[in-house]
């Protein structure tokens, strides 16, 4: 199994389960996520309550969640959203941070290729939701979330040269 890390914390954001495409010249990764239900599970045990005089699930907690499977898989923290401003200043410090990470190859076509997908995730800055590993360094790589039209599963985009490929 591979598994994707942010390049700069080492947070684990993704994994080979996960189908990718790659967008924007190969700069940001494009994934599907599921909304699923977490908790709550139902065990038949074979027992019979009413005979042993046990009540309507008594001592269950059905505490069952919907989650999306990605944000509960990478236990992905949610930020507060970015306006342009805010949004172009992060970019500007994540390039500085990553680029010197990246070997001569990968930083040519990370430079090349990021004011394309700068482009193309600005004016959809209002419909992303925006996430970091569990960590939540300040220097995290971004994850974005968002619905394509229709959609009721999220999609979410990966800067691609900012994650680390593991094997485990």
């Amino acid at each position: 199994m591979l598994v994707y890390q942010d390049l700069l914390t080492g947070d684990e954001l993704l994994s080979d389960s996960f189908s990718y495409k790659e967008i924007e010249n190969g700069i940001l990764w494009e994934v599907e996520g599921k909304w699923t239900t977490v908790g709550a599970l139902d065990v038949n045990i074979g027992a019979n309550p009413s005979a042993e005089e046990g009540g309507e699930d008594e001592g269950v907690d059905d505490t069952a969640q919907k989650v999306v499977d990605i944000v509960d898989t990478f236990r992905l923290q949610e930020q507060p959203t970015y306006d342009k401003k805010g949004f172009i200043a992060y970019i500007k410090k994540y390039i500085k941070l990553l680029t010197p990470k990246l070997n001569e190859e990968d930083q040519a076509a990370f430079k090349k290729g990021i004011e394309g997908a700068t482009k193309f995730l600005l004016p959809k800055l209002n419909d992303f939701q925006f996430f970091v590993g569990e960590g939540m360094h300040d220097d995290s790589t971004l994850v974005f979330a968002y619905y394509k039209e229709g959609a009721t599963n999220p999609t979410f985009l990966y800067f691609a040269h900012g994650l680390k490929e593991v094997k485990c």
